[in-house]
């Protein structure tokens, strides 16, 4: 079973998988551990990765990346509104009214969803893993910002679920950066770690809590919006004015130019992190064939992105304010992500915190390797050390619900801000009919979204009791491991007799397995009540709860009820389904495009190579006339290859590379013969050799072989004579013969007759000597010990058993003889 962690960034992606007894970040088929998220379109199929970030010059319009930042948005989103405008790509809307992505496939406009397009990004990405594992893979865990919303979230699982992966938790990217190393005993005071994540597109800060085996995030806080993108935006704009002063050319005008531009900003960056000299930035044939060229050092740098950079520290205050922690309680700060390296932003998260910081950690890789150490204590295939990981509520949740009793709309607030999870609660309610309910985020301020609503819940079957009076509905709302909510179940409790009426507002008390954390008996009948179910609440003692009065026994009767989920721009069932086909449909589309491509790879490649080797190693086997029709075939087929032959079915290739081997396979043939051929008649050589010895040996009537019949050694001493014969006059009508032409006698020839002369003399050379059966009964030989051939000939030995059976041994015969032979 695999166990897999994917870390699905904005511009790159790794993928870390656990086996032999540790976490390793595995290579894709460039040999490199990072593949860049992006996916090209083409005419006949998609690229993904490595061969998708080379199409995004060259095929710009169709080549889409960055696009993790529309997951779950509707098309009209503000956000998604303003990004537009910045991309090479087109945005549209889909039909459900997400954005989605509009880019030319097999030669007709299609729009992809964003589930589509990471769905694709995560089948590479598979791939990859299946690579590295020999065997498929399913199972695994996939990072995600810290500040994603339910819908966000919502988009990345069914994502997971298009491309075929079983997404057992999908994991905050700073959650995932964690460490087991030297923690206190669970007893003993936490140790607070700040973890700093800056990578491309986004900032995510936490403060984590441990001790040993257990971790407990205490808040985290954000700024979705700032990442090495916006220093990479300083350093275009910059040198889009320089280069509009100095060569006059309108840079953002061209995608293309503007694309080139930001790839190699973006190489000036990472140079600058390293370097505080003087650099230079030099394009070739820019636009309109201007070359450009500009310098920058480290000071100018970071003196235009002064305004980005005073951004780095609200956030890390942010996570002092809500843990009430002050720097000193700060064991350590690890800092990640690739912007993380940024000399400046280093210096001024360090001099926030007053300590230098950590990077014992992998700034690119370690969130993947945490992605796959949590999959393997998910799942049953690994088994490691417990570690329990508490993570928390990004946003606060609340529900509302229409009251007749208050004659309006009620609300309240279920799940406060970095309140622990996954985390469940139970509310109570009063009902004698449905009734829906409404999840949202209470603080759109602190929202990076738009749309607060996490979606509706209908409540259905409810049905008042017997008496006619409201029943008591218990729903349980959760956030799972995924950080997604939802009405897990509901059920109504039917009261079926009772000897003694009981006040409702006691029943509430009594029904309380937590903490109660709202109480509001006196709405009856429409009030409600919560509390909270969790493994720390489950492991409570009943002996700390307050004694309660004993009340009459009430018999009741529970009934699930069904519940009607209306997520916030979630994939209905059917178009998920259909997703999932489409899916299908492409990577059987790119197989057959990639064997189509690799038939004509290998027409080229034989065109190549059978053109050196006509004037090298094969020159001497074939005539001039041959080479001469090969040379113009194989001229004709490139000519072809590069004009009608640029794009043909799979089959056109192969019965071109089938045409042209008729002309070249023979002269390949005939130099395999030629250089196979005096090792087939050395070893038939050998063989004639080893037999003649043999026959010589029989002649001089050595013993161990005078057990044969002579019959038998003539018939192998003919067939050597013959073998021999063969063999010279093979060699001999070979040696007349030229290298240009087909051989006298063929390799096979040689190999068939080494096998027939052994066949025919190996029975006979290694037919074992008789052996002679001893009588049942104990002989002097017997207890005189082992047999030993050269003491006695064979027929004395026989003798001698002879007359040891008359019955009447002696002495002299038992105590003195030698051993017999046996043979």
């Amino acid at each position: 079973m695999s166990v897999l962690g994917f870390d699905v960034g904005f511009m790159n992606c790794y993928v870390a998988v656990a086996r032999a007894g540790g976490i390793e970040t595995v290579a894709n088929e460039y040999s490199d551990r990072c593949t860049p998220a992006c996916v090209s379109f083409g005419p006949r199929n998609r690229s993904i990765g490595a061969a998708a970030k080379s199409q995004v010059v060259t095929n710009c319009k169709n080549t889409v990346q960055g696009f993790k930042r529309f997951h779950g948005r509707a098309f009209s989103d503000p956000y998604v509104q303003r990004l537009k405008n910045s991309l090479v790509y087109d945005i549209a809307q889909m039909p459900t009214g997400t954005a989605g992505i509009k880019v030319m496939y097999m030669e007709e406009e299609k729009v992809f969803s964003i589930e589509q397009v990471t769905a694709m990004l995560l089948t590479k990405l598979k791939e990859t893993a299946e690579n590295a594992l020999k065997k498929p893979v399913a199972d695994c865990v996939i990072s995600v910002p810290c500040y994603y919303t339910d819908a966000e979230r919502r988009s990345v699982v069914d994502a997971a679920q298009i491309a075929g992966l079983n997404c057992l938790r999908l994991m905050n990217e700073t959650t995932a950066v964690i460490k087991h190393n030297d923690l206190p005993a669970p007893e003993e005071k936490a140790r607070n770690v700040v973890f700093v994540d800056l990578g491309h597109s986004g900032y995510q800060t936490s403060v984590c809590a441990f001790n040993k085996g257990k971790l407990k995030v205490l808040a985290t806080a954000c700024d979705p919006e700032l990442g090495g993108k916006d220093l990479d935006e300083a350093l275009v704009k910059h040198f889009c004015e320089e280069f509009g002063k100095k060569y006059k050319l309108d840079v953002k005008s061209k995608p293309r130019a503007l694309v080139r531009l930001y790839q190699e900003c973006e190489k000036l960056k990472k140079l600058m992190s390293a370097n505080s000299s003087d650099l230079p930035l030099n394009i070739e044939c820019f636009m309109n064939d201007i070359d450009v060229s500009g310098k920058l050092n480290r000071s100018q740098f970071e003196e235009m992105c002064a305004e980005v950079l005073t951004r780095v520290e609200p956030p890390l205050q942010s996570l002092l304010e809500h843990t009430k922690l002050k720097k000193e309680d700060i064991y350590a700060v690890e800092i990640v992500g690739g912007a993380s390296r940024i000399p400046a932003v280093k210096e001024r998260i360090s001099k926030f915190f007053g300590k230098e910081l950590s990077t014992t950690l992998n700034a690119d890789e370690a969130v993947a390797r945490g992605c796959a150490l949590q999959c393997a204590m998910l799942s049953p295939a690994c088994k490691v050390r417990e570690f329990s990981i508490t993570d928390v509520v990004p946003y606060p949740i609340s529900l509302k619900w229409h009251s007749a009793a208050e004659e309006g709309i009620t609300d309240c607030e279920v799940f406060p801000k970095n309140h622990a999870a996954p985390f469940s609660k139970v509310l109570t309610f009063y009902r004698k009919e449905p009734f829906s309910l409404e999840a949202y985020y209470n603080c759109p301020n602190e929202l990076p979204y738009p749309d607060p609503t996490i979606g509706q819940f209908l409540i259905q079957k409810v049905v008042p009791q017997a008496s006619g009076e409201s029943s008591k509905v218990k729903v349980k709302v959760r956030v799972n491991i995924h950080g997604i909510f939802s009405v897990s179940s509901a059920s109504l409790v039917e009261v079926q007799k009772s000897d003694e009426t009981e006040p409702m507002e006691t029943e509430q008390g009594n029904d309380k397995d937590g903490e109660v954390l709202n109480d509001s008996v006196a709405l009856k009948p429409y009030s409600f009540m919560f509390q909270t179910t969790s493994e720390e609440s489950k492991n409570e003692k009943k002996s700390d709860q307050p004694p309660q009065a004993k009340k009459p026994k009430v018999k009741t009767k529970v009934l699930e009820l069904p519940i009607e989920n209306s997520p916030q721009w979630q994939l209905a069932d059917d178009m998920l389904n259909l997703f999932v086909e489409n899916e299908g449909k492409m990577i059987m589309q790119d197989k057959l495009e990639k064997e189509r491509n690799d038939a004509k790879n290998n027409v080229e490649e034989y065109v190549y190579d059978m053109r050196d080797k006509l004037h090298g190693i094969l020159e001497k086997f074939v005539s001039e006339t041959d080479r001469d029709a090969l040379s113009l075939k194989l001229e004709d087929t490139e000519n072809w290859l590069y004009e009608d032959g640029e794009d043909q079915p799979k089959q056109v290739y192969i019965d071109k590379l089938a045409e042209i081997k008729k002309l070249g396979q023979p002269i390949q043939e005939r130099y395999i013969e030629a250089e196979e051929r005096p090792k087939a008649f050395e070893e038939l050589g050998k063989q004639i050799q080893q037999y003649m010895k043999f026959v010589e040996a029989f002649k001089m009537k050595e013993e161990q072989y005078d057990h044969l019949e002579e019959a038998d050694v003539t018939k192998v001493d003919k067939l050597i004579s013959d073998a021999m014969i063969w063999m010279n006059s093979a060699m001999n009508q070979q040696s007349k013969q030229s290298l240009a032409v087909d051989p006298s006698v063929k390799v096979k020839d040689i190999k068939a007759k080494t096998r027939e002369l052994f066949s025919a003399c190996n029975p006979i050379v290694t037919k074992p000597k008789p052996k002679v059966e001893l009588p049942k009964e104990d002989t002097p030989a017997e207890q005189n010990g082992p047999v030993n051939e050269q003491e006695k000939p064979q027929e004395e030995a026989a003798d001698k058993g002879t007359a040891e059976n008359t019955g009447n041994p002696t002495s002299e015969n038992t105590e003195n003889k030698p051993d017999m032979d046996l043979d």
